[in-house]
């Protein structure tokens, strides 16, 4: 029976525990770049013992972005100081994975803390684009609407990412289908509102993620895995919901789509979510069972006992943490010491390990080796 401390082998890429950190925006970019705070950030929940470390959502467009200080990565500069972080996940032993996004018609918006609504052209932001010309909100600015020329230029955009990541030794990639960003906008009849190949029927919204994930797997390199993530539910009646996501994933598996990550909610200003703990895992666990295609638990995942459970149960694949991954960047570690597992602690930090704790064997690249050794 797996469990939360068990290997997870996916195509030729290994995971050392079922514990990853989800993608979180930091919002401290300048042009897009990756700077010391993204090194600081995701160096430690490396150290921290999860398996997977995800950037925070990366826009493959300037205009991807959701707020000017969103990371990007549109240019191959922008892979330079990403390539550091990479290298470094690796070292201990994790996994690195990017997310690659478009915010959509969410696009040009203040980061928080920072103001509500649009950004101005005059102070930094621009013209958002989306399926359809329908704004997010009354304070959200209106978007355009894509012409298909521009459609077909964003999933080049996706794919050119893609293979620029995993050349800088990114080993996951992940395409951002949720919260309401331009791939969402597309699968929801709430956003998308087109009388072309992209809009209507179901076939017709879910195109442009499907195009998008074909262009990806052509260029990713076949040991890696790809993941999407989704908003399983729009969580209103006549939108995006949880039968449209299992047939979605059966369309992705068939692609070459090794994971859905299983989300939801974004694409409404208002919905009324029953938000709890783990709320979100019983989409994880249908599209699992129904699809046959390995999924991650995300959302209020809190506890040791909870996530270990959720993989016991098999109701997912791998629980990915956010918040409590902010909180404790070293849950995996504490983790394994209340579950009773083994979780090897890096050779510096021995010294606050509890006694008989595995100790990390220095590599240039990813640890796949620990020996017994007894904290100082």
């Amino acid at each position: 029976m797996p469990h939360l401390f068990s290997k997870l082998r996916m195509r030729d890429v290994d995971f050392a525990n079922r514990i990853g950190v989800s993608p979180m925006c930091q919002y401290s970019s300048v042009d897009g770049y990756a700077n010391d705070w993204h090194f600081a950030h995701l160096a430690a929940r490396a150290v921290g013992g999860a398996a997977l470390v995800f950037t925070e959502a990366a826009a493959v467009s300037p205009e991807g972005r959701i707020s000017p200080q969103d990371l990007g990565v549109w240019s191959e500069r922008h892979f330079e100081p990403l390539e550091r972080i990479a290298r470094f996940i690796g070292s201990q032993g994790a996994r690195a994975g990017v997310q690659l996004a478009h915010a959509g018609r969410k696009g040009s918006t203040y980061r928080p803390g920072a103001g509500q609504g649009a950004v101005p052209e005059t102070s930094g932001g621009w013209r958002p684009v989306a399926p359809s010309a329908i704004a997010f909100s009354d304070t959200y600015p209106k978007p355009d609407e894509l012409t298909v020329e521009q459609i077909k230029s964003l999933q080049t955009a996706f794919a050119i990412a893609a293979e620029r990541a995993a050349a800088a030794g990114f080993e996951v990639i992940e395409i951002h289908g949720a919260h309401g960003y331009l791939i969402h906008e597309f699968l929801s009849p709430f956003s998308n509102r087109r009388v072309d190949a992209y809009g209507g029927s179901f076939d017709n919204r879910t195109r442009f993620l499907r195009e998008c994930v074909a262009a990806v797997r052509r260029v990713l390199p076949e040991r890696y895995p790809l993941f999407v993530r989704i908003s399983a539910t729009d969580w209103a009646e006549g939108g995006w919901d949880i039968d449209q996501s299992v047939d979605l994933a059966r369309h992705l598996l068939a692609l070459g789509v090794d994971l859905i990550d299983c989300s939801s909610g974004g694409n409404l200003e208002k919905a009324d979510i029953p938000v709890g703990p783990g709320y979100q895992t019983p989409f994880a666990e249908r599209i699992r069972r129904e699809a046959n295609i390995a999924t991650a638990a995300v959302g209020m995942i809190t506890a040791p006992a909870q996530a270990d459970q959720i993989i016991r149960n098999d109701q997912a694949d791998i629980v990915l943490l956010a918040r409590e991954m902010l909180r404790d960047p070293y849950f995996p570690l504490h983790a394994a010491q209340e579950l009773g597992q083994i979780a090897p602690w890096p050779t510096q930090y021995l010294r606050a390990a509890p006694s008989g704790t595995p100790e990390r064997v220095a590599a240039s690249g990813p640890v796949d080796r620990v020996k017994q050794t007894v904290a100082s």
